[in-house]
């Protein structure tokens, strides 16, 4: 049976934090777990007793890559970027195509063969196309997944020329349904746009579309419910994103709305036909479903149940720095290193000492809030 719309608005505004008597066996969290194992090292590397490139000291190894190509944005959203909005880099300090390309060839002769492209938005990079098939030509070198993360305001006509340059997977942004809403998270219109770009991926065929929700309390926490029932139809996977810190977006313990606590409440309404999915390797995101429904959902829950010990990623950022952990504040240039004439063997150098640096945990989120970083629009998302 399907859950009517009506029932959904009537999701309360702020749910009881535990719920664990109603919890079935199917759902309980904690019970599946998953484990980080290390890229097997070559033969070559055995006989010389080095660790994989791309090892750090606790064993994982990091085969996905984040680069971000570029620092505008359509959207203003409030997460995201400062109200007061940002300093942009200037342009002859951002890294080129040629340099994002080098860079991507690599890490992937390293191992790397996820890459993701963010910004900013990165579908109003006038020649996204031809990046992203810059990409797929890496894939005789081990390359097998390009997926990108975006707004989904400028994304619908660019969506079959991606799907063909090799584009394999998308990640769209949506914090609300409400147009009116959305105008006041993002400070500009488009949501239809945005709805839009979802249903066509779909139509599509990409490997994957999934719907990335921040969860805000007192904000849009009530939309939980409506947003799971975009699965029913849609095979979509919706990941409601527990809010995170970063400079500039006035977060707040109080606007936090933990992955347990909106679990509960979709227990609440949908009892036993909450069906837990396996964790996959290196894993982000806690996976449901409802049973009978054609998509999925899940809790990515960085704040309330750190996933760390799991990470395998990496990102390079449109000024070129290289950023090991999402809440560390050490970079390393890797765009003056390849401007100033590095080798492929040196820049390699150079990202493998930047991993072996790697912390085995980021702090918790109260002391993450006081930490400096960079606003979340000049990291990439």
């Amino acid at each position: 049976m399907r859950i009517p719309f009506n029932v959904c608005r009537s999701w309360p505004a702020r749910m009881p934090r535990r719920m664990a008597a109603l919890h079935t066996s199917a759902v309980r969290p904690g019970d599946v777990s998953s484990v980080s194992v290390p890229r097997p090292s070559s033969a070559a590397e055995q006989a010389s007793g080095q660790a994989p490139v791309l090892n750090d000291l606790f064993g994982r190894f990091h085969n996905y890559l984040r680069i971000s190509v570029t620092e505008r944005c359509n959207l203003r959203c409030q997460y995201c970027m400062p109200a007061e909005g940002i300093e942009l880099t200037e342009r002859s300090s951002l890294l080129t195509t040629a340099e994002i390309l080098r860079l991507a060839r690599i890490f992937v002769e390293q191992g790397v063969d996820k890459i993701r492209l963010t910004g900013g938005e990165p579908s109003i990079r006038k020649d996204i196309v031809e990046l992203v098939q810059g990409l797929d030509a890496l894939r005789p070198l081990g390359l097998r997944k390009i997926a990108m993360t975006t707004n989904g305001i400028a994304l619908r006509r660019k969506l079959p020329l991606l799907r063909r340059a090799g584009m394999d997977g998308l990640n769209i942004s949506l914090d609300t349904r409400d147009p009116r809403k959305f105008e006041v998270f993002t400070r500009r219109r488009g949501s239809e746009h945005v709805l839009r770009a979802i249903s066509e991926a779909g139509r599509l065929g990409f490997d994957f579309v999934k719907v990335n929700v921040v969860v805000m309390r007192g904000q849009n926490d009530d939309e939980v419910p409506a947003f799971v029932e975009m699965t029913h139809d849609e095979a979509v996977d919706v990941r409601f994103i527990e809010y995170m810190p970063f400079d500039g977006n006035q977060w707040g313990r109080r606007k936090l709305v933990g992955y347990r606590e909106l679990l509960d409440g979709l227990v609440r309404l949908y009892g036993d036909r909450v069906e837990r999915l396996p964790l996959e390797a290196n894993h982000t995101a806690k996976g449901y479903r409802i049973r009978g429904y054609r998509g999925q959902f899940g809790f990515i829950t960085s704040m309330t149940q750190s996933f760390c010990a799991d990470c395998n990623r990496v990102r390079v950022m449109a000024d070129g720095n290289l950023k090991v952990c999402l809440f560390g504040n050490t970079e390393v240039s890797l765009r003056d290193l390849i401007r100033g004439g590095a080798s492929d063997t040196q820049v390699v150098e150079t990202i493998s000492q930047a991993i072996k640096r790697k912390k085995r945990a980021h702090a918790g989120m109260d002391i993450l809030s006081q930490m400096p970083n960079r606003p979340m629009i000049k990291i990439g998302g």
